[in-house]
């Protein structure tokens, strides 16, 4: 077991211990409708960016892995994809799931743990925007890259357009009081998901973590929030702003729960098509960063 062990940043044990606990629980009942999306995003950035043949890749915040196994496939048997999440269950479930001979992965908490081995390249989707400390957490991916080495991530761009989310959580807030974090049991999953949205944000944090040529693209694609009406309020409730606002109220958030679902079904009800699949506009940064070695 000496491999799973890890050393957290006392200002990342919450989001630690919310993406090992309620949020994998929710990441995986609602797996095959996010990781559809996002993934399109993840195959706009590697396409832009793609890792060459036999590079030694990094998958920062890998989740369940199939982001590096993708990596593994493009960068062939001479090379190899490395895969690491502060969640061990993530992880647990990446190895159990990614079979090939050049992915591996590794419980680690990027913030505080310098890395062993160097890289070629370094990839993230939706991985970076949960640090406590993005810059550390950078400036550690930094330090492990070859002079050269590439950093390719995608982080969510502002709430408006993600209108999906945004409704979401202004819906929410009118039923549901969000509580002072100092007030609840519940962990916090960190920042946010949109703590990155910000271009000048993120170009900063880039360059106080000592990456030079960033560039950022605007990616928008298509999302498919839900099959039916029933996953996509389940969705919203379970992942996301709003899911935050939920989860964090407890108790109070139950008693108005049978409300909020009808109030979210009327915000979403646009968004739905003649199938009865829900489609929404979805729109990232493809951010890509080199290390000046």
């Amino acid at each position: 077991m000496a491999e799973t062990e890890i050393r957290t940043r006392p200002d990342n044990d919450e989001a630690t211990e919310a993406w090992n606990g309620p949020l994998y629980d929710r990441w995986v009942q609602f797996r095959e409708v996010i990781v559809d999306g996002v993934a399109q995003h993840g195959n706009a950035a590697m396409d832009a960016h793609p890792p060459g043949e036999g590079d030694r890749v990094l998958d920062v915040g890998c989740g369940l892995g199939d982001t590096t196994a993708r990596l593994g496939e493009l960068v062939g048997p001479q090379g190899s994809a490395h895969g690491v999440d502060v969640a061990e269950r993530m992880i647990e479930t990446a190895r159990a799931e990614q079979g090939a001979e050049n992915v591996t992965f590794a419980v680690m908490d990027v913030q505080y743990d310098s890395f062993d081995r160097t890289f070629d390249y370094a990839f993230s989707r939706f991985g970076t925007m949960f640090f406590a400390n993005p810059v550390a957490a950078l400036r550690n991916v930094r330090s492990a890259l070859t002079p050269g080495g590439r950093l390719n991530m995608v982080v969510w761009r502002q709430k408006p357009d993600n209108e999906w989310l945004h409704r979401a959580e202004l819906v929410t807030k009118e039923y549901v009081d969000e509580p002072d974090p100092e007030d609840t049991d519940e962990p916090t999953c960190g920042p946010g998901p949109f703590s990155m949205a910000g271009g000048d944000v993120t170009s900063g944090i880039l360059v106080a973590a000592g990456f030079e040529r960033i560039t950022l693209e605007r990616c928008d694609r298509p999302y498919l929030i839900g099959r039916d009406m029933d996953e996509a309020v389940g969705l919203m409730m379970a992942i996301g702003p709003a899911a935050e606002v939920v989860r964090l109220a407890g108790e109070g958030a139950e008693d108005v729960r049978p409300t909020l679902e009808a109030k979210l079904r009327e915000a979403l009800a646009d968004f739905q098509r003649d199938d009865g699949t829900l489609v929404a506009a979805s729109s990232t940064w493809l951010v890509s960063a080199l290390n000046p070695g």
